[in-house]
């Protein structure tokens, strides 16, 4: 056919295609018919050439056509009519502005630990780049995270940075929709099993081990463990405390019933632990707990025993590097960087956004740790012992 009659799309979709080593050729092809609509090139109505004549000219397969054409229609950005054709939405272009100014982040707790630091740094980083952010609670429950998802795909989100459910395990498919939809993704904290995306990982044995190591340097021979629920990253947890404090201390263990971050659904367990832990000959002059929100309860639970800290009982926590709050300022904890943790997760998001690296690279990036020394951390002393079994009569 002549160039003179040839319609303007057709045109346009002759240019020269950029080629993006190493992204799969039908994300390409979204992202070139994105380009077209967002520069005017593709008009809102328009028709688009047949899967055909698209193959035909850009010198690709037709699956591969067909593939990128329904990641566009599923995102709301293309009309497919049978026995008609494919046409770009009459709000294609307002769609997919939404979704560039967008991105979201899900956690399981949005009032403790780390968290609200990890949202202050997302959002942050993402001001940057006049980006908008939402924040979703799943409350680490699995039909609020995947409830979330939903709506997040219906908006169109340009990326979305996740701390995965740990029990159960968030499911492959939340992630996999999300990848199908052409939507980036970057894990935070811990993986989702079988997929692969980005990965913001902690430390969780290292994390562990350096709590076990404070403790043994100041001489603690009876110590305890606390974890909220047992999952994979508590039993990493475990792992490190037990090399930290090395093969000759044994501590006592005690992973808690209830998944959901609320620490006041297991107040009355916690305290019946710890009333067990204290009336043994040999009692615990110090415990590690592996998430600040915990660790303020114990110290509460124990001041409430009429027990000092750390004068007759040591605590360590884990938790974010903003001490935010005068009780968690006060905790001697093992800290995790989250505000490089939602700086890397925008960086990440953008450069997959613009087909820098691929939906599904596989790049982990480890968090780094630091300690805050805290006040609560102490050497034992005959009378800390005496106290404990006292105070738990």
């Amino acid at each position: 056919m002549p160039d003179s009659q040839l319609t303007s799309d057709q045109k346009s979709l002759q240019s020269p295609w950029p080629e993006s080593p190493g992204q799969p050729k039908h994300e390409q092809l979204r992202d070139y018919l994105v380009s077209q609509i967002e520069s005017g090139q593709l008009g809102a109505g328009e028709a688009l050439p047949s899967e055909h004549r698209l193959a035909e000219s850009l010198g690709i397969a037709r699956s591969t056509v067909r593939q990128a054409l329904a990641t566009l229609e599923r995102a709301g950005v293309v009309r497919r009519i049978h026995g008609k054709g494919t046409y770009i939405h009459e709000q294609a272009r307002q769609r997919l502005k939404k979704g560039q100014d967008l991105f979201a982040l899900i956690v399981p707790e949005t009032a403790a630990g780390f968290y609200p630091s990890l949202q202050v740094s997302f959002e942050g980083s993402a001001s940057t780049r006049h980006t908008q952010v939402i924040v979703c609670n799943s409350n680490n429950e699995i039909d609020k995270q995947g409830n979330s998802i939903l709506q997040l795909m219906d908006l169109h989100v340009a990326g979305v940075a996740i701390v995965p459910t740990t029990y159960p395990e968030t499911p492959t498919f939340h992630i996999r929709q999300l990848h199908e939809r052409g939507i980036p993704v970057v894990c935070c904290s811990r993986p989702v099993p079988n997929i692969q995306t980005p990965l913001l990982a902690i430390p969780f044995e290292k994390a562990g081990e350096l709590a076990g190591e404070l403790i043994r340097q100041k001489g603690h021979q009876q110590v305890a463990f606390f974890c909220g629920f047992e999952s994979a990253a508590g039993r990493s947890y475990e792992a490190g405390f037990r090399k930290g404090l090395g093969a000759r201390i044994q501590p006592e263990v005690y992973f808690g019933t209830t998944t959901t971050p609320e620490v006041g659904l297991q107040e009355k367990q916690v305290e019946a632990e710890l009333h067990r832990l204290l009336s043994k000959e040999t009692p615990p002059t110090a415990i590690f707990a592996t998430f600040d929100s915990y660790c303020e309860q114990i110290y509460l639970l124990l001041n409430r025993m009429g027990l000092r800290i750390p004068e007759d009982i040591s605590l360590v926590s884990l938790g974010g590097t903003r001490r935010q709050g005068a009780l968690a300022n006060r905790l001697t904890a093992i800290t995790v960087d989250e505000i490089r943790m939602g700086s890397d997760a925008i960086e990440l998001l953008e450069q997959m956004r613009v087909g820098k690296i691929a939906l599904d690279a596989n790049e982990t990036r480890m968090m780094p740790l630091g300690i805050h020394a805290g006040q609560t951390l102490a050497e034992p002393t005959p009378r800390a012992r005496a106290v404990t079994q006292q105070r738990s009569d």
